[in-house]
């Protein structure tokens, strides 16, 4: 099962940038109006500005407020669109601990660690036929555990210092890779030790984002979760069989 983000891309990003460049005729229109003193030129700038405006922002409320709030499985996977490609980010783990690190340097959450592992894939079948192999740094990302009541927690500095300390292989998301290229990024969240129904929200992190429509940082736009409780369940039941074999 996969999900994308955001919905048809291409033509998001075509509306988004075209409003920007009619928004910037109408105000040099405006400005030439104002100079000139011209009241036609100006009303004309204004008058389309002020349309233009409202009616893109009438269709990216209209558009989230359509949306449907989804979860993905442990095997799904979320893409971004990166224009002439995608990124493809699946949970790989997820497991409860009271305490990370080295033995003699374990550091103790206020409440409980979630402890995930995130994988980035660049799906090489998603290239623009002139791309080329050439790599590719992800735009921003940022990791939310969102519980049941909808509070959310970010990674907890301490246990993503604790987990660096481990020894454990963990490649930041903002590194380079290339066309079928991949790699794995564990996070440490310090949550409540009643927090139940623990989702995790993976978003992009640019501010721009928030202005194109059907994409899910846009206003009352729905969210697409990975489900963080099914998979913890299903690797602490295949830890405890492992632990049972002779």
């Amino acid at each position: 099962m996969s999900a994308s983000m955001p919905h048809f891309a291409p033509i998001a990003a075509l509306l988004f940038l075209g409003t920007v460049l009619v928004l910037g005729i109408s105000l040099l229109i405006l400005l030439y109006g104002a100079v000139r003193r011209s009241a036609f030129f100006a009303k004309l700038g204004a008058g389309a500005g002020i349309t233009i405006a409202a009616g893109y922002f009438l269709l990216l409320a209209g558009v989230s407020l359509a949306s449907s709030e989804q979860t993905l499985p442990p095997d799904g996977w979320k893409y971004f669109c990166e224009i002439d490609c995608h990124l493809a980010y699946s949970l790989v783990s997820a497991q409860t601990t009271a305490a990370l690190g080295p033995e003699l340097q374990q550091t103790t959450p206020h409440g409980k660690y979630v402890v995930l592992r995130v994988k980035t894939w660049f799906d090489e079948r998603t290239i623009s036929p002139r791309r080329g192999n050439g790599p590719l740094t992800p735009n921003r990302r940022k990791a939310l555990l969102v519980d049941d009541t909808g509070r959310s927690y970010e990674p907890s500095p301490e246990g993503q210092f604790a987990l660096a300390g481990s020894g454990d292989r963990s490649t930041a998301m903002s590194q380079a890779l290339r066309p079928g290229n991949s790699y794995t990024t564990d996070l440490a969240f310090d949550v409540p030790k009643r927090a139940r129904g623990l989702r995790l929200l993976l978003i992009e992190d640019d501010p721009e984002t928030r202005f194109v429509i059907g994409h899910e940082n846009s206003p009352f736009h729905k969210k697409i979760y990975f489900d963080v409780e099914t998979l913890a369940r299903k690797n602490q039941k295949g830890a405890e069989e492992a632990g049972s074999k002779p």
